[in-house]
């Protein structure tokens, strides 16, 4: 068990990662809003930074069963498993329900850039005061 306080940030996202290149199980105890702790065992599939600017494990949580979103600074410990992963992840649809498919590389990094930096309404040309 690793306890997220005596190490860096950096060093567990390391190991959140290695357990998404491996797909292994992580075992996490997970402090909420309401400051209380549950363990649960997580299938970590995503690691993401929010608007906010905290960083967010997206993984299908086995207690649930169901795709869950976690802050790294929310997590107390850790235990990386060798477990491979069992639960199966939801595909990835348009706000219209269709699936999302990527067919290249650049695809995927306009995908990702547009899900990071598109703006949240509609900007037009008479907008200067968003101007850089």
């Amino acid at each position: 068990m690793r306890i997220t306080k005596n190490q860096t940030t950096t060093r567990t996202l390391a190991d959140l990662y290695r357990s998404i290149d491996r797909a292994h199980a992580v075992t996490i105890t997970y402090r909420d809003d309401k400051g209380e702790e549950t363990i649960r065992t997580i299938e970590p599939h995503d690691i993401r930074t929010t608007k906010a600017g905290r960083i967010q494990v997206r993984a299908m949580c086995r207690l649930r069963g169901d795709a869950r979103s976690f802050y790294v600074d929310a997590i107390v410990s850790y235990t990386l498993h060798r477990i491979g992963f069992v639960l199966d992840r939801p595909e990835a649809t348009t706000p219209a329900g269709r699936g999302i498919v990527v067919r290249s590389t650049a695809q995927l990094i306009a995908r990702e850039l547009g899900r990071d930096y598109l703006p949240v309404r509609r900007i037009t040309r008479d907008q200067t005061d968003l101007a850089a």
